[in-house]
């Protein structure tokens, strides 16, 4: 919908180029050096300007990320893959409408399934006789999870992302794993030729005989008990076998892999010409002619190959292309989509985080980012404030709250795990348990004693707004207040029940506002007369959606791969 007259500015007015955007002024410190030459501001004068600038307010589309989670001390926030956006890019791949549930009948993972499993499938024959000329007994050896069973439903509607052992045991002994799309023919047409077909899977002995039931309810009818390995619990008669040996007490994957593929050719007698796996730690290690790697971008089995083993190729990509709104999970293909908990780690890293969902306060990756971002911007902002003044044009900065000036870490990842949870985010709020984001305070600070009227724009609702100023107050930032000389100066959203109701000066295009429907058209409310005619000299968020829409003399992005609000 057009927005109001003044979001229409004639006035001249400064924007953040797509070159500071990529590095220097709004992201990660790998970005600096690189882009500190180049990162400036432009000036566009005109009803046009809206658009133009917001052409330049859109998430980056490329990313190097290593699996270990490393890429976090180098990339900057915004170099880092959004884990919504992850999230978003799955679930189109998979064809999930938002449930959780993948679509069973067509979608790209199957297609791509599809494609994978005919190529194979044309090789049987002609490795089967190659094997039988040279007097070997040919086998295939597959892994279960997510190579001849799908677990995606359980992942994700039920787990959402967050593994949990028992959860996954009433799954596994409840039987309730589809087979892996294109799997059951393939592995049937190899029996049927005369391959011996053997499972290796992670799971325990304990819940073998459920697999195998599994495997064949949804119809395999190669697996048998003799021939399925499943790992042992190290109670009762289930031990460690004599055929794996490990560097200590616990073994790896690739360790229990690939010495029990070792086993199954040079004490059973078998060549495997075939090892298949949806994680490279299913293929490393040896004991195997070729390996098939499935795609699954859900989780990531990261494993240390075998003492003096070194196999590059078996190695997941470091390489993406992903867009902000999941479409890229229609053209990437498995491979392509940035795993999930590889994401994790890099996030975890760039906060610091040693594993326990809290992110270092003291110093980190994104500590520092937010040092770099907050002195570049400073000086331009309180020069903004102090040249508005004596043209009595009443200068304002407007920030958002969340990750702006009120950093969520810890409850995003150690309370949520990445799963939003409305309820709890209201305790969080209500009991004012929030840090201040890293630097802003001296940066809010600076511009007040610059002359900038201070004003909140945060989607947080009015029932929320005196517990948020007050948690604001506490960790220092004394500049916000509900109202200042008789004009509100803290936006909250409205609830809908009570006095709580959609201002008039916000006209939506739908019965639910949108988020740059609601900020954007609150800034031009700032800037009029009726809202106290404040000159918005910057405008800053974490997310772009805080910045889309004008209103704004400079826009300020800030790093936040932990949640994506478009």
């Amino acid at each position: 919908m057009p927005f109001p007259a003044p979001l229409r500015r004639s006035a001249a007015i400064a924007a953040v180029t797509a070159a500071a955007l990529a590095g220097g002024l709004l992201s990660g410190t790998a970005a600096d050096a690189a882009t500190a030459s180049t990162a400036s501001t432009t000036v566009t004068t005109g009803s046009a300007h809206t658009s133009r600038t917001d052409r330049h307010l859109t998430p980056r589309t490329h990313f190097t990320m290593a699996p270990d989670g490393s890429s976090g001390a180098t990339e900057g926030g915004e170099g880092i893959p959004n884990i919504d956006s992850v999230k978003k890019t799955i679930a189109t791949y998979y064809g999930d409408p938002g449930t959780g549930i993948a679509d069973k009948t067509d979608s790209p993972y199957i297609r791509e399934m599809r494609s994978i499993v005919a190529k194979q499938t044309r090789a049987l024959q002609r490795t089967y006789d190659r094997a039988v000329r040279h007097g070997e007994k040919p086998a295939i050896v597959f892994d279960a999870d997510d190579t001849t069973l799908e677990t995606y439903d359980m992942e994700v509607a039920d787990m959402h992302f967050v593994f949990d052992p028992a959860e996954q045991d009433v799954w596994v002994q409840g039987q309730r794993f589809p087979a892996t799309p294109s799997m059951v023919g393939f592995v049937n047409a190899a029996q049927r030729i005369g391959f011996t077909v053997f499972g290796i899977t992670g799971r325990n002995d304990d819940q073998k005989a459920a697999t195998l039931g599994n495997l064949a309810k949804v119809g395999y009818s190669g697996f048998t008990a003799d021939r399925f390995f499943t790992k042992w619990t190290g109670k009762g008669a289930s031990q460690q076998p004599s055929y794996v040996t490990c560097a200590t007490a616990k073994c790896t994957t690739v360790e229990y892999k690939a010495l029990t593929r070792k086993h199954i050719e040079q004490d059973l007698g078998y060549d495997i010409t075939l090892n298949v796996g949806d994680q490279w730690s299913d293929l490393q290690g040896g004991f195997a002619d070729r390996t098939l790697k499935l795609p699954n971008p859900t989780y990531y089995l990261p494993s240390a190959d075998l003492p003096g083993v070194r196999e590059p190729k078996l190695a997941p990509r470091t390489h993406f292309r992903m867009a902000a709104d999941g479409s890229s999970g229609r053209t990437q293909g498995g491979e392509g989509i940035p795993n999930i908990d590889s994401v994790k780690a890099t996030i975890a890293t760039y906060y610091g985080d040693p594993g326990t969902g809290i992110a270092d306060k003291t110093d980190s990756p994104y500590i520092r980012e937010m040092r770099s971002v907050v002195a570049r911007q400073t000086p331009a902002i309180t020069a903004a404030c102090t040249a508005a003044e004596p043209r009595h044009r009443k200068p304002a900065i407007v920030l958002d709250a969340d990750d702006t000036t009120l950093w969520t870490y810890d409850m995003e990842v150690a309370d949520m795990h990445f799963v939003f949870n409305p309820a709890e985010q209201d305790v969080w709020v209500q009991d004012e348990r929030f840090p201040a984001t890293p630097a802003m305070t001296g940066l809010v600070a600076a511009a007040q004693r610059a002359g900038c009227t201070v004003i909140g724009l945060t989607g947080r609702n009015e029932a929320q707004q005196t517990a948020t100023i007050e948690n604001l107050h506490k960790v220092g930032f004394p500049q916000f207040t509900a109202t200042q000389d008789g004009n509100r100066t803290y936006y909250t959203k409205w609830t809908g029940t009570g006095s709580s109701e959609q201002p008039s000066y916000v006209h939506c295009a739908t019965a639910k506002c949108t988020t740059i429907e609601y900020k954007a058209q609150t800034r031009a409310h700032v800037e009029s007369r009726a809202g106290g005619g404040y000159d918005v000299v910057a405008n800053v968020g974490d997310q772009y959606s805080d910045l889309v829409g004008g209103s704004a003399d400079r826009s300020v992005k800030l790093p936040n791969p932990t949640y994506y609000l478009p």
